[in-house]
């Protein structure tokens, strides 16, 4: 198969959540592929739901796996490091880890398992913010419109504070 970029943002807000995006990363580096961007840690408050802020980073992989392989090894990476995943109806909840996949290069997919890109990134200022700084003129292939002009249109008022730390 041929090689594909994978776009992931990595967050969490329960104990150790840089420990855990640390061992996340670990995780999806040996089974995903290479790490050729990471974002800053960047805390935000909590979207969705009253909570303790979350950390947040973004980052690209190049891998081999399909778009569902990813995402069945994400889960499991979120399972391993004690993601409790709850019936969606009850919303948004605190979390040790969360792995979004927002791009698998610039494919489009739309089906009851995946959604690609992520359907509301463009509407989050956690999510956008990270991606801004390693891919800021990637176009969003439904969109057609840069991560920097995304950014910028956001109408998102959460403060997403960029910490001067990196894995």
């Amino acid at each position: 198969m041929k090689t594909k970029e994978i776009t992931l943002l990595l967050g969490g807000n329960v104990g150790d959540t840089r420990g855990y995006i640390r061992n996340a990363l670990g995780l999806l580096e040996h089974r995903l592929g290479h790490l050729t961007h990471q974002s800053y840690f960047y805390q935000t408050a909590s979207w969705g739901f009253d909570s303790a802020d979350f950390i947040n980073l973004a980052i690209c992989l190049e891998t081999q796996h399909t778009a569902k392989e990813c995402l069945k090894i994400t889960q499991e990476v979120e399972a391993e490091l004690g993601r409790h995943r709850y019936n969606h109806e009850e919303g948004y909840t605190d979390r040790t880890i969360d792995i979004d996949i927002l791009f698998y290069g610039s494919d489009i997919m739309d089906d009851e398992i995946l959604n690609i890109p992520h359907p509301r990134l463009h509407l989050r200022n956690f999510a956008l913010e990270p991606l801004t700084e390693i891919l800021p003129n990637f176009i969003h292939p439904v969109l057609h419109k840069s991560m920097t002009q995304l950014r910028d249109i956001c109408t998102d008022t959460s403060k997403v504070t960029r910490l001067n730390e990196q894995i």
